[in-house]
């Protein structure tokens, strides 16, 4: 392992452009909604921030409670959470960055997509950070096979909840947030498409 690594173990590199642009500083209350294994809290960890996190996979979550023993051992197991997104137990407005990263896209249809969002945005404070990656059409739209609502099938195989521009811009407005930065999407030839919505909190 290299010393960057280990410093910032599998970060997203999206989530990494938003510490290096400051909108991420240490003293804020960081919530991972679907934290998976924790790739994007090591280096959160180690830096002292007050972390958060809910995931369904009970396994991962216990990997997340030992990294956080490991590198911050003041930080309570309560913390770390066995949860939906969409049915966290986190108080209202509770953290300053709100991480939903390759989360929203494993919505089966409307209404869970709809109740993962809402409950993603109720634990973000007024004036927070939402920083979300979500698999999208952007870019691929002639290569997407849709299967029925939003539900589509890329050409990797995989089938998910696929947002486009028009959609996430109509959220934003719905959620009364404000874009931090221009919607960017990056897409892995012939195969699926990722975008990174950035939202303020008003």
């Amino acid at each position: 392992m290299t010393p960057l690594q280990e410093q910032f173990g599998q970060i997203d590199i999206y989530l990494f452009d938003q510490l290096l642009k400051g909108n991420i500083v240490p003293g804020m209350k960081i919530l991972d909604a679907g934290c998976g294994g924790g790739r994007n809290l090591v280096y959160l960890l180690r830096e002292g921030y007050d972390v958060f996190a809910a995931d369904l996979d009970a396994p991962s979550v216990a990997a997340v409670r030992a990294m956080a023993k490991k590198f911050a051992p003041s930080l309570p197991d309560s913390n770390f959470r066995v949860e939906p997104v969409e049915q966290m137990t986190f108080d209202d407005a509770c953290a300053d960055v709100v991480i939903s990263n390759t989360v929203l896209h494993f919505a089966k249809d409307d209404a869970q997509f709809e109740a993962m969002l809402a409950g993603s945005w109720r634990v973000l404070k007024p004036g927070g950070l939402f920083f979300c990656r979500i698999g999208s059409t952007i870019g691929m739209e002639t290569q997407v096979e849709r299967i029925a609502g939003r539900r589509f099938r890329s050409p990797d195989g995989s089938e998910r909840y696929l947002a486009d521009v028009e959609f996430l811009l109509a959220l934003t407005e719905l959620l009364g947030g404000e874009m931090v930065e221009t919607l960017k999407t990056t897409v892995v030839h012939n195969q699926r498409a990722m975008t990174t919505w950035v939202l303020r909190k008003r």
